[in-house]
């Protein structure tokens, strides 16, 4: 069953096309891999998935329901959250704190309500960072920084998470173990988009990957055959390499 579709999606900044034509179809419990060579509109399809930029022509739509232009809170209360490919914890509040205010009512007007304490240990530990709650994030290794923002989005609770590079300064060990975590969200239901430029890494956790270059869809399949496919090779012996 289609949980998202992103249909003949275009976005322009002035003369500028980011993003051309491009479709994308993910079924309940697919992870799929969104990959392409740097400024090949990955980022800017996941911004305007999430509400943050207008679309210029096509559709979006979640859950069988359009979602295309929608602001960004009313996006996140249908089911979507995304986690950014920067960190953005707020450094005077610690762990716990963060991961709370992501469980607020998502409405511009609210600020009370959210989880209790045991709830935020609950969304900490689906990701192996409650022994951290009492900290500040610039105590925390740059990881579990990373696990910060998964936990933020977690809070929200989604039905798909779009992942923005997050293996970004992890090592192997680091990268195996979230590849693991990630695995157990599908197993509790949840539907994954994901972009990262370790190859190695997304290529062993996703299910189907879809390639992007310079804003056109480029080809998608297993990740066995995208990586010897010749034109993504081509692609990326143009940019930064596969």
């Amino acid at each position: 069953m289609t949980l998202l579709e992103v249909d003949s999606l275009t976005k322009t900044f002035g003369g500028l096309v980011a993003v051309d034509d491009f479709s994308l179809s993910v079924e309940r419990g697919e992870i799929v891999g969104l990959i392409g060579p740097n400024g090949s509109g990955k980022s800017t399809v996941f911004n305007c998935i999430m509400g943050l930029y207008d679309v210029t022509e096509g559709r979006i739509r979640f859950d069988g329901a359009d979602i295309t232009d929608d602001a960004t809170h009313e996006v996140v209360n249908q089911g979507l959250s995304r986690v950014s490919q920067e960190s953005n914890p707020i450094d005077s509040m610690s762990v716990a704190d963060n991961i709370g205010l992501f469980t607020l009512p998502n409405s511009v007007f609210s600020l009370y309500g959210g989880a209790s304490e045991a709830e935020i240990r609950e969304y900490a530990a689906r990701i192996d960072i409650e022994d951290d709650l009492d900290q500040m994030p610039s105590e925390l290794p740059h990881a579990d920084v990373r696990r910060l923002e998964i936990a933020k989005a977690l809070a929200t609770e989604p039905e798909l998470l779009l992942l923005d590079e997050p293996f970004a300064g992890m090592n192997q060990a680091e990268i195996a173990e979230l590849s693991a975590q990630i695995e157990g969200f599908r197993e509790e239901g949840m539907t994954m988009v994901v972009v990262d430029h370790n190859m190695g890494g997304l290529m062993d956790l996703v299910d189907r990957v879809v390639v992007l270059n310079n804003g056109d869809f480029l080809a998608a399949g297993s990740p066995d055959a995208i990586a010897e496919n010749e034109r993504v090779q081509e692609a990326y012996l143009a940019g930064e390499g596969l």
